[in-house]
């Protein structure tokens, strides 16, 4: 069958691009060999927010007296009760894919894509038979899975991933997690929330290491009141798996030491999926495990394209929804302009949760900015005292001759829905002065951003 596009890969990535192309009239098929939204929606982004807002539930009852609520009975998690939801929300999540699939007209050829020279797709399915496919073309989009280091060699059981992560058959006593960034914070948290007794290891000196240093600081400082074990500047060397337990060697700046534990996840970071789809058949460039790419995401072959986690650029869900679309509109002849990956917002859905968007403070400085810096803490916030949970602040950053806005960092409850004031802002390029005299509601979370602005111009009323 001959399609105007192929999409090789169903997350949000590919997803999104194909309910695009068939949008724009264009007859489309995914090449997906398992469920429909990839990894994000059936092992990523979805099911790991459901495991932590079962455990958000689980910790507010643990404090439900400190709002005047009594709970009478002996409360406690029930881990596979979790997991079940947490698997039962990514499931609903995908038929709803294949619901959007059906009502945009997008054929799914199940089985595994491999590309070919001359526009072709070879799909291999479950039984093995081979069925070619042809497309004027071809968008790639075969994301990334947890990736390995040598020391650090997963068996699925007492070395775990993400995947591993959020179906153990029971709850582990104990747990290291290695790498700090928003998966392995996000799995640290939500483990030892519920009970787990959880080691987080960081190689850098700051936990969630791409953030303000001011956030990173103040993560792990509520994450040890939360009764958590943070290793920074340190280095897991090897880890004995022979007994009953995991003996995890860390090495220190004050030297070696032996952590025992149940199970060791890995988060230290992501491997592009790019073997064994065609790319050095076709003459496809790749470069430092991603494919090379131009600002509307042409190979260095014409007719293929490529997004999301194999392309240079921030690894998030939504920058693949976004360049899915931007791709797709370029090839159906828009006149559509190139994503600017400055203007990326970051969430750790952590408890405090983390968002941020544009330069760190280090960074603006850096870039040889003069600037202007407001902080709001949590403490002076009226909506987050009547809330009962104070940890967090917002920092915003603003160029000092012009008033651009150069960076937002946040940390604190519902600052990941917080942020996209900042990312709209920027966008249209808003400055201080008129975030400043922009009316924010009150008692909110929000308003916290406007009296940040208001600190940074020397303004702010409730400091």
């Amino acid at each position: 069958m001959n399609y105007d596009i192929i999409i090789i890969g169903s997350g949000p990535g590919g997803y999104v691009a194909a309910i695009r192309a068939s949008q724009l009239g264009l007859k489309t098929a995914v090449v997906e060999k398992a469920e429909l939204g990839g990894i994000c929606l059936n092992w990523g982004c979805i099911p790991t927010k459901a495991l932590l807002k079962s455990a958000q539930v689980y910790n507010y009852i643990k404090h439900a007296e400190n709002y005047g609520v009594k709970v009478d009975g002996l409360v406690k998690p029930d881990f596979q009760a979790m997991v079940k939801r947490s698997r039962d929300v990514a499931a609903g999540m995908s038929k709803g894919i294949e619901y959007l699939f059906k009502k945009n007209k997008i054929d799914h050829l199940k089985g595994t894509g491999k590309i070919k020279p001359g526009k072709k797709v070879d799909v291999t399915d479950d039984k093995g038979k081979v069925t070619e496919y042809s497309a004027s073309n071809i968008i790639i989009a075969t994301g990334a899975r947890s990736k390995e280091l040598p020391n650090l060699k997963q068996d699925g059981k007492k070395i775990i991933g993400y995947r591993e992560a959020m179906t153990l058959p029971k709850q582990p006593k104990s747990m290291v997690v290695v790498g700090s960034g928003a998966i392995g914070s996000e799995f640290a948290y939500f483990y030892n929330t519920i009970g787990t007794e959880v080691t987080l290891v960081e190689f850098l000196p700051n936990v969630v290491p791409l953030e303000d240093v001011e956030v990173s600081k103040q993560l792990a400082r509520s994450f040890k009141k939360a009764k958590m074990k943070v290793m920074l500047d340190s280095s897991v060397e090897s880890v004995d798996t022979t007994g009953k337990l995991c003996k995890v060697k860390i090495k220190t700046k004050k030297g070696e030491v032996i952590i025992e534990a149940e199970v060791v996840l890995s988060a230290v970071g992501i491997k592009s999926n790019l073997e064994g789809i065609g790319l050095e058949d076709v003459g496809i460039k790749t470069d430092k495990d991603k494919v090379v790419v131009d600002e509307f995401y042409k190979t260095t072959v014409d007719g293929y394209y490529a997004i999301g986690d194999i392309v240079p650029g921030q690894a998030l869900a939504h920058v693949a929804s976004a360049e899915g679309i931007c791709c797709v509109e370029k090839i159906a002849g828009f006149d559509t302009e190139p994503i600017d990956y400055g203007n990326v917002p970051g969430n750790t859905y952590t408890v405090p949760e983390v968002a941020s968007v544009g330069m760190t403070e280090k960074q603006a400085k850096e870039a040889g900015y003069e600037i202007k810096v407001g902080k709001f803490p949590y403490t002076a916030s009226g909506k987050a005292s009547a809330a009962g949970n104070k940890d967090g602040f917002v920092k915003v950053i603003f160029d000092a001759k012009y008033g651009e806005w150069l960076g937002a960092h946040f940390i604190g409850e519902n600052v990941t829905e917080m942020i996209a004031e900042a990312v709209v802002a920027r966008k249209l390029e808003t400055t201080g002065h008129e975030i400043l005299k922009s009316i924010h509601p009150h008692p909110t979370m929000s308003e916290a951003v406007m009296e940040a602005t208001a600190a940074a111009y020397g303004k702010v009323i409730h400091l």
